[in-house]
């Protein structure tokens, strides 16, 4: 079944205190490419994202948001050095005593001196933390492949419905094609006919030979099985698992150019409507194609 590079999926977890919510956005690309935004904390943890999308997805333009909380305990401790804390009081006093003045020292003051109070930050257990994150993670991944390979299945059906079309169109080129040499033979005839005099006969060996030379210069028969074989390459390749977009892509361009040599050959008013409309399905496929992973 084919996917589509279109989707999005959100994702939730908990684990103890640790909460991560990851949102994913897909959209199709010529190559796989991840863009992931989160807390500068975590980008140690960006490679393992990456891998854990790319075993899931092979194609397209990935946009990762990922947001967190910790809903537990601040994961910020504040200390006091109560050793320098009074090493800064004996100084006020021993400045009280010898200088005579009032001591107005207040906590908020000491407080404030260098290194008194320090702010840290608590060290994260990195296990914990990926193990919470990879869970929402999962869960947005889930939901995304989910929704591309919905949208996979309606852009397969399209595409089979107008791959029919393409044969159908491609039927009718065959069954034209020798009447094309056939009428060629009669309009030659006529046009002798006409500036020659009656009492000249025409020479069926010339006319024969002409009519020849036409048929093979007008033999689409090789154009044909070609593009009937491409046709079926197609089908076949829509039910691969694999990503397959690079490979339809190439398909529809040997169709169009089968379909090109037919037009170019075929010296035939009602051929040539036939190939635009053959044209005119493959290029609504290749359309639709470039949202295929």
């Amino acid at each position: 079944m084919i996917k589509s590079m279109t989707g999005f999926g959100r994702g939730d977890s908990q684990v103890l205190d640790k909460s991560f919510q990851v949102e994913l956005k897909s959209v199709n690309h010529r190559y796989m490419d991840v863009s992931i935004k989160m807390p500068k904390k975590f980008t140690y943890l960006e490679e393992n994202i990456r891998k854990v999308i790319k075993s899931h997805i092979q194609r397209g333009r990935i946009e990762v948001y990922i947001t967190y909380e910790n809903i537990g305990e601040s994961d910020t401790s504040i200390s006091v050095d109560m050793p320098l804390a009074k090493e800064y009081l004996k100084a006020f006093m021993k400045l009280e005593e010898e200088l005579s003045i009032e001591n107005d020292v207040t906590t908020s003051m000491i407080a404030r001196f260098p290194d008194v109070i320090r702010i840290e930050k608590k060290e994260d257990n990195e296990d914990e933390i990926w193990k919470s994150l990879e869970e929402a993670l999962n869960g947005a991944l889930k939901q995304l492949v989910a929704m591309r390979a919905e949208e996979g299945n309606k852009l397969e059906l399209d595409l089979l419905k107008r791959l029919n079309k393409t044969k159908d169109f491609l039927a009718k080129v065959k069954e034209r094609s020798p009447m094309i040499i056939q009428e060629y033979r009669q309009k030659l005839n006529d046009r002798i006919k006409e500036m020659l005099n009656e009492e000249f006969s025409l020479d069926d060996s010339r006319i024969a030979t002409e009519v020849a030379l036409f048929a093979d210069r007008s033999n689409i028969t090789e154009e044909i099985v070609r593009l009937y074989s491409h046709i079926d390459q197609f089908k076949n390749t829509l039910e691969e698992d694999d990503s397959v977009g690079r490979k339809l892509d190439f398909l529809l361009q040997e169709m169009n150019r089968e379909a090109n040599t037919i037009g170019s050959k075929a010296n035939d008013l009602i051929l040539a409507n036939l190939v635009i409309n053959i044209k005119s399905e493959i290029e609504k496929m290749r359309e639709q194609i470039q949202n295929i992973e």
